[in-house]
């Protein structure tokens, strides 16, 4: 009796360990990022999730699939431009799978297979570029390689969304050119931007210069403008005291009469008579102003003279 219930024990227990295992392998939590590939009997029948997923425990088998962005480091290749110039370029791929199922039946290993398809593509892109163009049209590159990654990843269902080259590597002879081209222009530059400077110099001295002539002109004209207008007014003071002065003559000259005159003309007379001058010229006028004194004196003569004869 109790061997035998000690064995309908051990049976239930295993019974229920079976149910708890088969209940655990039958019900998956699937994540937003991710999706499940389900084969039963080895038959794909599409994914599954997100959320509470319930499958059938030993005829269902699933793959688990991530959905979010990823990235692939491709490592250094060696690559010949098209000037036969050999150049090192490592780049990274981002990708992510766009069908679950696709990603998992189309190919077995899709890091090795998207690497050696990288490298070709990348080969055979850098082959049809000069190396100048491949040291300045990295974006470029970038594109294609993007394009062409695409077109084989495509179904696998794996969309490429973007190709980053990290590092080109030219050989060493190249590297030595390009500082001496490097050297080169930023020499000219440096001569460019100090040739401009002085130039900005010139220009700043000649505009200095010639607000200073024209301040220097315009003063000059001032002070000519005010030297003839002090010119001016003294002559007009000038003349106005000449015309006071004669007119003060003239009031002074109309009243005196003929004797004073006559009287004014002898001292200057008298005066002449005393210079050793043996020539003296007379004007007119004074030997008619003087006719008039002559006769006046010779009348006094006479009258004085008449009764001394008739006595």
């Amino acid at each position: 009796m109790s061997s035998s219930l000690l064995s309908s024990l051990i049976v239930i227990v295993v019974a229920l360990l079976t149910v708890v295992v088969l209940a655990f392998n039958a019900v998956y939590v699937v994540r937003e990022y991710q999706r499940l590939v389900v084969f039963r009997l080895g038959k794909s029948i599409g994914s599954r999730g997100p959320g509470f997923q319930v499958l059938i425990p030993i005829v269902d088998r699933v793959v688990w699939v991530d959905l979010r962005e990823q990235f692939l480091q491709i490592p250094h290749q060696t690559c010949i431009t098209k000037d036969n110039a050999p150049i090192g370029i490592d780049f990274l791929i981002y990708w992510k799978v766009t069908e679950p199922s696709r990603s998992v039946i189309q190919v077995a290993n899709f890091a090795g297979a998207s690497q050696g398809i990288a490298t070709t593509t990348l080969r055979a892109v850098i082959g049809d570029i000069l190396l100048d163009d491949v040291l300045a049209r990295r974006e470029q590159i970038n594109q294609v390689l993007r394009l062409k990654l695409d077109e084989v990843t495509e179904r696998w269902g794996v969309k490429v969304t973007t190709v980053e080259i990290r590092e080109i590597v030219p050989p060493r002879e190249i590297q030595d050119a390009m500082n001496r081209q490097m050297s080169a222009e930023r020499n000219r530059r440096a001569m460019v931007t100090e040739s401009d400077g002085k130039r900005e110099a010139t220009i700043l001295v000649a505009e200095g210069d010639k607000q200073s002539a024209i301040l220097r002109a315009e003063g000059e004209r001032q002070a000519t403008i005010l030297r003839a207008e002090g010119e001016r007014q003294a002559q007009s003071l000038r003349a106005e005291g000449y015309a006071l002065a004669l007119r003060a003559i003239s009031d002074v000259a109309s009243g005196l009469d003929s004797k004073t005159i006559g009287l004014q003309y002898l001292e200057a007379l008298k005066g002449l008579g005393n210079s050793p001058a043996t020539k003296l010229l007379l004007p007119l006028e004074f030997t008619n102003l003087l006719r008039p004194m002559i006769d006046h004196a010779t009348q006094a003569v006479q009258a004085d003279g008449r009764p001394a004869n008739g006595g």
